[in-house]
């Protein structure tokens, strides 16, 4: 199959132009004309030329005037400005709007071949770069997701399985346990890599103002709105959109979410057309959502959409193994970051933060190991542990522990030094024991336990899950 020619969109009120150029050079490209500024931005829609040759002076709309409106569309063609002798001095403006190149009248045809040679050139280089930059960015990501446990193997491949599919992604686990960065990783090894990615916490936007945000509003929607604003899935159009915090979403925005998902646009505040957008969706939540179903703080309908791939991120309690490599990263990145000694990290001091429960998580020991870099005392460990909680890490964790929350510890209840903490354990043996009960009430029938105990039959499963309950 031959290749397709570069298109080109000659806008100039002088039709001897286009004429002139596709009888020297439509052997090499594809010419189309447009007579006057408002024509050539439409064409620019429709016919989605790779670059466009303008003149300046036209009668109308000038050629300015037409690259200041380009400007306000999203990836736009190279431009390549056309004038007469003695417009020189539109020059500079030119360049300042953004013209790739400049071709005065009357010109050569070879010339301008030159031209749009170099234009193409210079477009195939910001091309290899940005392909160097995702790369950069998804190396970068995945060299911060650190573990050679057998748990962290598994949402590894899970992740490098799913990157390149417009599957929709919902990323669960524990507050500091990476989210954000699997969510890069899927996007750094997509093909949307050269996109945006763009972040949303939905937990901490005002809610009333989330709308706007994620949507964007028109001018005069609301008190404030003086000129009309994309949103944030504009944005991110032929990219990946994150949506971390998603069981904070606000029902009211549920609905619209759906939307998106479904249809692929949306309506601004304010607004009456619809918005087309081509984003992938990745969200994040460290909320039972199966329990906020339950409850009615979040749609079923949308759950479902959004889980099409769940990738579930253990706590670090969950891969004790992984913690020496998590610090001697953190110590490694943030030396090279103040410019400081590495401190040496006796075998006692690895016990002790191995051996420590980690309610933070990866996040918690980043930030410890940060202290001790810049302080450059390996001492302050017991201290920092015991502002903490000095929790111990329970004697069930294991590195072969399913990849969700760990099963309680029942028998250390007396260890805890956390009101929320020996409240919560008590909680779960009550639970565990009841859920037990029913269960084997039931003969095991699932579906019938989930209805007397008035939650949903997924949350049920899940509970099944962490409690390792069996029929046995």
């Amino acid at each position: 199959m031959s290749k397709a020619k570069t298109k080109i969109l000659v806008i100039d009120d002088d039709p001897k132009v286009s004429w002139i150029l596709t009888e020297g050079l439509s052997s090499k490209f594809d010419f189309m004309s447009a007579r006057d500024g408002i024509e050539g931005i439409q064409m620019v829609s429709t016919e989605k030329p790779d670059i466009i040759l303008l003149d300046i002076k036209m009668p109308g709309m000038s050629g300015l005037e037409v690259l200041e409106k380009l400007n306000k569309i999203d990836d736009r063609p190279e431009v390549i400005m056309v004038s007469g002798h003695g417009e020189t001095n539109y020059v500079v403006e030119s360049v300042k709007l953004g013209a790739a190149e400049f071709v005065n009248k009357p010109f050569d045809v070879q010339e301008v071949e030159i031209h749009i040679n170099g234009v193409l050139e210079k477009k195939q280089l910001r091309s290899q770069l940005d392909n160097l930059k995702a790369e950069l960015q998804a190396s970068t990501s995945y060299s911060q997701f650190i573990g050679d446990s057998q748990v962290m193997q598994k949402v590894k491949s899970v992740i490098e399985e799913v990157a390149d599919s417009e599957l929709t992604v919902l990323i669960r686990g524990e507050s500091g346990t990476g989210k954000e960065i699997a969510a890069r990783m899927l996007h750094g090894l997509s093909s949307r890599k050269n996109r945006p990615f763009v972040k949303v916490n939905c937990a901490a936007i005002p809610r009333d103002l989330l709308e706007a945000e994620l949507f964007g509003y028109e001018k005069g929607a609301f008190t404030g709105a003086h000129k009309t604003k994309q949103g944030r899935f504009e944005s991110a159009d032929k990219g990946t959109i994150f949506l971390d915090e998603i069981g904070d979403m606000p029902s009211e925005l549920q609905s619209k979410l759906l939307q998106v998902l479904e249809q692929q646009e949306f309506v601004r505040v304010g607004g009456i057309n619809n918005i087309q957008v081509d984003v992938r969706i990745i969200c994040a939540t460290n909320r039972d959502l199966e329990q906020a179903i339950h409850v009615k703080g979040f749609r079923d309908d949308l759950f479902y959409r959004l889980n099409e791939i769940s990738v579930f991120l253990p706590p670090l309690r969950e891969r004790p193994e992984d913690i020496s490599l998590l610090i001697d990263h953190f110590v490694k990145r943030y030396s090279s970051t103040y410019k400081k000694e590495p401190p040496e990290m006796s075998p006692q001091t690895v016990q002790k933060l191995t051996s420590f429960y980690w309610p933070g998580n990866v996040r918690q020991l980043e930030n410890m190991m940060k202290q001790v870099v810049v302080r450059g005392d390996e001492t302050i460990v017991n201290d920092l542990i015991a502002a903490a909680g000095n929790q111990p890490m329970p004697a069930s964790t294991s590195s072969n522990m399913s990849s969700r929350a760990a099963t309680p510890d029942f028998s250390d209840l007396e260890n805890s030094h956390s009101l929320k903490e020996r409240i919560g354990r008590i909680v779960a043996v009550e639970e565990k024991k009841l859920i037990g009960e029913v269960l084997n009430k039931t003969n095991w029938n699932r579906r019938k336990a989930a209805k007397m105990l008035e939650i949903s039959y997924r949350s049920l499963l899940y509970k099944i899950k962490e409690y390792s309950l069996n029929s046995a």
